[in-house]
């Protein structure tokens, strides 16, 4: 006997399918299209690969042993340059918090215990938003959905999804989904972005997404203003 999925676990199927046409007249060879790979699979990929080589688990504990803080935040600040994720005034926040020693040692130790230290994602996921959460601040607070979830979203791509408030809330509402949205973060939130991408991954396991890299890319192109510019220009 099939279970049947709770009614706040599902997606509006035709929204899904209207949606899904949309994102194959955009790319015709879905995740592997040509267009695709150069709008949004490469600089996400080569920012993995980056983050693969500079902090990769050894690199990162060999660094942490050592006490290198500021050079793992370094090494952070350089991956997030490649990506266009945050805004301005959360990329200048982020270098600001992350200047001082005290600052670059939370971040560091909080990365580090989110992506490699044991636990579960919920424990983990907690203690990485009390690390951000008291960063220094300068002028713009740090502990923004984006700022939060980007390291592990590029790091770990099979696990950690990216939360883009705007465009994320609007996915969610296109496809009749209550992601429990609050602009403080929290775990809830999270955890209802990460089972919306699952459910959707669901949905277009055909167009075999390899990760969370390319579900958050399918949400956006539902939820952005940008794929709606596009949409006038291209289709």
């Amino acid at each position: 006997m099939v279970t049947a999925i709770p009614k706040a676990q599902q997606i509006n199927s035709k929204a899904l399918a209207k949606h899904k046409k949309r994102f194959l007249r955009f790319f015709p060879k879905a995740f592997k299209d040509p267009l695709y790979i150069d709008w949004e699979g490469t600089y996400k990929w080569e920012a993995h690969k980056l983050f693969d080589n500079l902090l990769n688990k050894a690199e990162f504990e060999q660094l942490l042993r050592k006490r290198e803080y500021l050079d793992i935040a370094n090494r952070a600040l350089q991956v997030e340059s490649k990506t266009t994720f945050l805004f301005s005034f959360e990329k200048m926040a982020l270098r600001d918090a992350l200047r001082t020693s005290d600052g670059a040692a939370t971040f560091a130790e909080g990365l580090h215990s989110a992506l490699y230290e044991s636990g579960s994602r919920k424990e983990k996921f907690i203690a990485w938003i009390v690390a951000v959460s008291e960063l220094p601040r300068k002028k713009s607070r740090v502990l923004s959905w984006p700022i939060l979830t980007f390291f592990p979203y590029i790091a770990q791509p099979k696990k950690f999804m990216i939360m883009k408030p705007t465009a994320m809330m609007r996915a969610a509402a296109e496809l009749g989904f209550d992601l429990e949205y609050s602009s403080k973060p929290n775990y809830r939130t999270y955890e209802r972005l990460v089972e919306l991408a699952d459910l959707v991954g669901e949905a277009i396991k055909d167009l075999k997404p390899e990760n969370y890299h390319d579900l958050q890319t399918f949400l956006w192109i539902i939820g952005s203003s940008e794929y709606d510019r596009l949409e006038e220009e291209y289709l």
